[in-house]
């Protein structure tokens, strides 16, 4: 691929590797009004998964294996940013607070509350999802 090729990219989905798949598909399709786009099981390493859709276009893809052992549960961005590797993935939202706390209302953990972001004009939050996978929230204004 040449650098010009790689304009043409898009990201298609974030996928996450998940203990309850179905506990899970419900908590993320309840908390961020996703749909299911399709489900899979690949019968020799007997992985599960399931594609969900945002209204808005962005997908997320949740993987289960038996066998699995949880990973990096890192409480914070920061502690996360400890360790080498995927740590989050990121929404954005035009309303940070009210976003955030539906989200803890839906039994998302409190990471770190609503305040400013590094990069100027942005406020932003951090939950986890109810087996600890980092979530952060964004909002974006005009600076």
């Amino acid at each position: 691929m040449t650098p010009s090729n790689a304009a043409n990219t898009r990201l298609d989905h974030v996928g996450v590797n998940v203990r309850d798949l179905p506990a899970q598909t419900a908590w993320y399709k309840d908390a961020f009004g996703l749909k299911t786009v399709f489900e899979f099981h690949l019968e020799g390493p007997r992985l599960r998964g399931v594609v969900l859709e945002h209204p808005h276009g962005w997908r997320i893809e949740l993987l289960a294996r038996p066998g699995s052992e949880p990973g990096l549960r890192a409480p914070d961005p920061l502690t996360a940013a400890l360790t080498e590797g995927y740590g989050h993935f990121a929404v954005t939202t035009p309303e940070l607070d009210p976003v955030y706390e539906a989200l803890v209302a839906h039994g998302a953990g409190e990471a770190m509350k609503p305040g400013p972001s590094p990069e100027p004009g942005v406020r932003m939050a951090w939950v986890t999802d109810p087996e600890g996978n980092l979530i952060e929230l964004i909002e974006k204004n005009s600076v």
